[in-house]
Formats: C-alpha cells, structure tokens, sequence
C-alpha cells in the first residue's frame, strides 16, 4: 500500500539571538542546520553564521561579506554558499567548514546573482535562476568542489525566491518571481537527461517560500504572493512523481523568507518575515497522520 504524504504539525523551539530572515540554509549532518548571512530586523545585511539544532544555537562565525538572498549546499560535509546580495550582487562561492569553523572562497558564479535556489544531489550542487542586478536569470547550474559552474538548464522564464529541494534524483522548483509575477509552476529536472517538466500547479501564485524534502513527498513551506502583506501560513506537500498539491499543515503565523530545512526528521523553521516584522522564532514541522 503507497504511504501518502504526512500532515505536519508546528512546535515551538527557541529563538534565535536576534530577528533573521533570508539566510542561506544547508544540512550539517543528520541533526543540524547552518544558517548563514540574511537581513535583519532593519533590514541590514548580516555576515552571520549560526549552526543551530531544534535545541539551540551551537556555533557562531562570519561570513567575509555581509549578505542576504544567497543559498546554500552541504557536499560531502562541507556547507557552500552561492551568490547573493550585499551592496550588489555577488558572484561568489564560499566554503564553510562546520568541523574546523573555518570560511574559504572556492569559485565563482558565470555571473553575480542574488536571489537563488540552491539545492544537491550527490555530490553536486544545483543553482536555479537569480538575479544579476539587471535582469531575472533562467539557468540551472551545476557545481561540484573543485570545478566551475555549468548551465545544464533553463527554466522557460527568469525565475527568482523560487524554494528548491531534490528527491529521487530530480531537482523540484516551485513557484518564485517572474518577471510576470509570482509563479504557479511546480517543475521537476532530471540531471541525467537534462530535461525539465512542469509537474503540477499550485493553488496559488507563491514566492519567497521554503521547499523541503521527508520522505518521497516535497513541502512548501510558508511564502507570499507579489505583495509583502500577501504572506501565508499554509504547508503544502507535493508528490513529485504526479505534481498532487495536497494541504498539509499551518504554521503559527503568515511568513515568507524563513530558513526551511530538514533536520532529522522533521523540518526547521528559522526567522523569516510577517509582511511588517523579522522574527527570531525556530520552529519544527512535524510529521503525524498520513
């Protein structure tokens, strides 16, 4: 009998030391998370790095710019983070050692871009759309330690604050910023063919959301539509074998712009943005009844 995707329940944990939205986020093993640069509650880029667990924050460092709309990949236990904004856009890639606690540059992006989705299969990182200061980017990179970063796809329009997560090999894309407005669009690519396929819609327009994997099933996690005041608070799993759209979960409070990430078994929310306020709240989602 198939398993169908979970309903999530929401818990409080802590909160983080100041108010975090934006930050790039990746695994650090199987029980914590690196939260890395995002804005303020004055909407001030950070420099910050926190590893964090659904008990606290275990580890603070810095970043060599400080930076927001970046996102972030664990690779063979390294956390690397790609892009993202500071008083322009940024072309970097930067290595962060959660073991040694130390911060390295180790590439560069074919352009600066703010505003990516990042996520990994293997031991490859994929980089979806962005923003050069000009004009919404279309590809799909990949990027693996000791390379250069390649297109090996495009999204049909320039695609920004898209929420990326991978399962099953294929890279999952759902909604972000058009140049036409928030996006509907649930898509699915595969590395191996280099295709991309529109899998599913969602019940509405949706940017600025976080994706995350448990399980065979992708949830997006909070989100708004083209207007800051339009946050929500709904959980949706997607199926990505069939692009199903199904309701599974509330969070406490309308939020766009949060860390989302899997640790464990269940998935992280850190910071994020009401539409007026930058929480420091960290919250789980987690899975009960199918």
């Amino acid at each position: 009998m198939a398993v169908g995707p979970k309903q999530l329940a929401y818990r409080t944990l802590f909160s983080l030391p100041a108010p975090l939205r934006d930050p790039a986020t990746a695994p650090v093993g199987t029980a914590q998370a690196a939260l890395l640069g995002g804005l303020d509650s004055a909407d001030t880029s950070t420099a910050e790095i926190q590893v964090i667990s659904p008990r606290g924050v275990s580890y603070t460092g810095a970043l060599p710019v400080a930076q927001h709309d970046a996102q972030a990949a664990t690779l063979a236990g390294q956390v690397y983070v790609f892009g993202g904004g500071s008083l322009s856009e940024l072309n970097h890639i930067v290595g962060f050692d959660p073991s040694a606690h130390t911060v390295r540059s180790v590439g560069v992006l074919p352009s600066a871009s703010s505003d990516v989705a990042v996520t990994q299969i293997g031991n490859t990182a994929y980089v979806v759309g962005g923003y050069d200061g000009a004009s919404y980017l279309n590809t799909i990179l990949a990027w693996t330690p000791g390379g250069s970063a390649k297109v090996v796809g495009h999204t049909p329009a320039g695609l920004r604050y898209s929420a990326v997560t991978s399962v099953g090999g294929k890279v999952i894309i759902v909604g972000g910023s058009t140049p036409a407005g928030a996006s509907r669009a649930i898509y699915s690519f595969d590395p191996a063919t280099a295709r991309l396929t529109t899998i599913g819609q969602l019940p509405q327009p949706i940017t600025h959301g976080g994706a995350a994997t448990l399980g065979q099933f992708v949830y997006l996690v909070g989100g708004r539509g083209d207007l800051v005041s339009q946050t929500t608070r709904n959980v949706w799993s997607i199926n990505p074998a069939t692009g199903a759209v199904k309701a599974a979960g509330r969070l406490p409070r309308a939020l766009s712009d949060a860390g989302v990430i899997t640790v464990g078994q269940g998935i992280v929310v850190a910071g994020g943005y009401t539409g007026a306020t930058t929480l420091a709240g960290v919250g789980e989602l987690i899975p009960g009844a199918a």
